[in-house]
């Protein structure tokens, strides 16, 4: 039986939720509003990892699941190199960024044990039954 019986009691998506939540924060109340790729970019991959959590949940099956928290775990890569683009442009301060650039790491990291968990465990989801 799965541990979880919708992605939003995953604590990783709940984490990458709220770094989300964060991103657009600056989006709204910085200058980075107007460097529109970089908006953009972060906007996309910020909202990727949760996404791409989301998504292989709802494929029924740790094999796919793992396989989309690899994605997620990649675009919080992606968020935390944004991150230093968007400090060196100075958009945010050193402080605003080490808080934000902790915050992605733990995604990452929590993503990371999720996939450990999952390939460890015999349970193959649903959709092999």
């Amino acid at each position: 039986m799965s541990t979880w019986k919708s992605f939003e009691e995953i604590e990783a998506w709940q984490l990458a939720r709220e770094f989300s939540k964060d991103i657009y924060g600056l989006m709204e109340n910085t200058s980075l509003k107007n460097d529109y790729k970089l908006k953009d970019q972060i906007n996309g991959s910020s909202g990727s990892i949760m996404d791409n959590i989301s998504e292989g949940f709802e494929r029924n099956g740790n094999k796919e699941f793992i396989q989309f928290l690899f994605i997620a775990k990649a675009s919080a890569g992606e968020s935390r190199s944004q991150l230093y683009r968007i400090v060196d442009r100075n958009y945010i301060s050193q402080e605003e960024f080490q808080v934000l650039r902790e915050k992605v790491l733990l995604v990452s990291k929590k993503i990371q044990a999720l996939i450990n968990y999952l390939g460890n465990s015999d349970y193959k989801g649903p959709k092999y039954k």
